[in-house]
């Protein structure tokens, strides 16, 4: 690879030829032929819903149809991709638009197709289950009827669907929108004082200079204490409705509904939160590390964040690519053949330009289509290990695409960032070992940093979701000075007395938009605990490999614990978690060690 001239920018062609709008009237009319020629044939034939032959046949050209058409063909994916390269161009715009209403044109025509499936009688379903014929749709028809179980009748579904937006969604955008109006004279590094917005705030709350981050804290909390009282309304306002909807559906605990739409058990993730609560500990000591190495008594609760350390600036693409490839040579021949290949073939774009998106992604569209990737790297030493996150997604995709059809072609929200995560944290330590100490220690405090905010503090907020719905429940309604309380209560217990829990952090919640998304959180902490397991795993015997394959090729076959069963594995058990929290405590023993092998020649 090293010897010839690495592609940077993405090869579109496998998709569409081009921009021309006969190319796209040609794609948009073929996936209309399609997804009507399927409406039309199977709103005419409802034996489908009660014989099995029938069925299967319908459930296999259902998959023909998402192999190679979709809602939206290879248009949508394409012009994705092609407005993340430039998100300025109107007629970029004005093409996803036409492929917009198209897909929304088929996802309505379809629609029939399973709810009716969902009401068939309980007696139909379990002929279904036990079908031969229906083998190979199995889990698609099992979860289906799963969840039907607390769908109501046409009508009232229509009726929640209508009041979402007044009763839920409005009152987000309200508050969400009067924080990113906000703006505030301060100083940035540059010692200059101009107008910065809401994002530009909580920014500079992690600056290195102490004066710049305190003014920007003082900004911020005044910001959150203006809007408190309209977070109040808001948040009793869309607690009640989502109350209101479980009652409706039966639900016998507040997060019930997330655990389904997921497709995970509730033992499995309380097993999980049980295991981070017990090891909070291990928060608490690298918060304890980090106000040592910034030299303060005690963290403000804004400086969580704060780097540590610098790292190194010298690692331009070319470097990066060998570095990965190195890694994943190491690990397993599969992996780098995977890589070469998506380097051979343009499927990753790597620089930015004006009017291009920011970030990185890993993106898949039709299980037919490749893979692609988008980064902005810089030569970063954390560049490398966006590389390698984006990478894993990428690999993931290409292990499901040769083990499962086009119905199970993706992840569970559980463990979407298994595959990411696990190649991350290999390449780190092949970092560690090309980099010098100061680096090292640099590189890990972040890594760490990282670690704990996607595990220890998502289960904090994850409990205090929990209270703040009991409470709300029992007492049916809470003052702000209440949230307040109850968030502070549950951010102090990972943190520790390292973290001051300072005056205007009780009203950080105004801001948090994981907990409008109601316990969405959970799925941060249990894909970087079940990474860190299978890590360990493979540590422990490299033909362990194997069965992080098995995991990484199963998709949305069966629900993430029986996936887990089928390698011997149990993520109903707290042990389960602990063997991923290990080796979050190795890593932080180790950076305690490189800190005071390091301090003499900081001081």
């Amino acid at each position: 690879m090293s010897k010839t001239k690495l592609k940077t920018v993405w090869d579109l062609t496998p998709l569409l030829q081009s921009d021309d709008s006969k190319i796209l009237a040609k794609e948009l009319a073929r996936v209309k032929s399609e997804g009507y020629k399927f409406i039309t044939k199977w709103q005419k034939t409802p034996n489908y819903l009660t014989e099995p032959k029938v069925l299967a046949t319908a459930l296999k050209e259902y998959d023909a149809w998402l192999t190679h058409t979709g809602a939206d063909g290879q248009a949508g994916y394409y012009y994705h991709l092609r407005r993340a390269q430039d998100e300025l161009d109107p007629k970029l715009k004005a093409a996803e638009a036409k492929v917009t209403d198209t897909a929304r044109e088929m996802s309505n025509g379809l629609e029939f197709f399973f709810n009716r499936l969902a009401k068939i009688p309980v007696e139909t379903q379990k002929k279904f289950l036990a079908s031969n014929e229906l083998k190979p749709y199995h889990h698609l028809l099992a979860d289906l009827f799963k969840n039907a179980k607390y769908l109501l009748a046409e009508g009232e579904e229509k009726i929640l669907t209508l009041k979402g937006a007044p009763a839920y969604g409005k009152w987000v955008d309200l508050t969400s929108n009067f924080l990113t109006k906000e703006t505030r004279i301060l100083k940035g590094d540059d010692g200059k004082s101009k107008s910065r917005s809401f994002e530009e705030i909580m920014s500079l709350m992690s600056n290195r200079k102490k004066t710049i981050r305190d003014q920007a804290a003082r900004a911020f909390n005044e910001i959150v204490a203006t809007h408190s009282t309209l977070g109040e309304h808001e948040l009793n306002a869309i607690l009640d409705n989502k109350k209101t909807n479980d009652e409706l559906r039966h639900f016998s605990r507040p997060d019930a509904s997330r655990h389904l739409s997921d497709g995970i058990e509730s033992e499995t993730v309380d097993a999980m939160l049980a295991a981070v609560e017990k090891a909070f500990p291990l928060a608490r000591r690298f918060y304890t590390l980090k106000a040592k190495a910034l030299g303060l008594k005690r963290l403000a609760y804004h400086e969580r964040n704060v780097p540590v350390g610098k790292m190194a600036s010298n690692y331009p693409y070319e470097s990066a690519v060998a570095l990965v490839q190195k890694t994943f040579s190491n690990l397993d021949p599969e992996f780098r053949a995977i890589f070469d290949r998506f380097l051979k073939n343009g499927q990753i774009d790597v620089y930015s330009k004006l009017g291009r998106a920011g970030g990185a992604f890993c993106v898949d569209g039709l299980i037919t289509s490749p893979t692609y990737i988008l980064l902005n790297h810089n030569g970063e030493l954390r560049d490398v290990l966006t590389l390698a996150h984006e990478l894993g997604h990428g690999i993931n995709n290409e292990l499901m695409r040769v083990s499962q059809p086009a119905i199970y072609f993706g992840s569970s929200l559980a463990t979407a960032e298994v595959a990411s995560t696990f190649m991350e944290d290999f390449v780190l330590e092949t970092l560690e070992t090309e980099t010098d100490s100061e680096n090292r220690f640099a590189l890990q405090m972040a890594k760490l940093n990282d670690d704990i905010s996607s595990i220890f503090r998502q289960v904090a907020c994850y409990r205090f979701e929990q209270e703040l719905h009991k409470s709300f429940r029992e007492k049916g309604y809470l003052s702000k000075e209440e949230i307040g309380k109850i968030f502070q209560k549950h951010m102090a217990s990972y943190m520790g007395p390292a973290v001051e829990q300072s005056s205007g952090a009780e009203n950080w919640w105004v801001y948090w938009s994981h907990i409008r998304n109601f316990f969405y959180v959970y799925s941060y902490a249990s894909g970087l605990l079940i990474s860190k397991s299978l890590q360990a795993l493979v540590r422990e015997d490299k033909k362990n490999m194997a069965k992080v394959k098995q995991f990484l090729s199963a998709g949305l076959s069966a629900y993430p614990q029986e996936i887990f069963k089928q390698i011997g594995l149990d993520i109903t058990d707290q042990k389960f978690w602990q063997r991923g929290l290990k080796e979050i405590e190795r890593l932080l023993t180790e950076t305690e060690q490189l800190y005071l092998d390091t301090k003499p020649k900081r001081a």
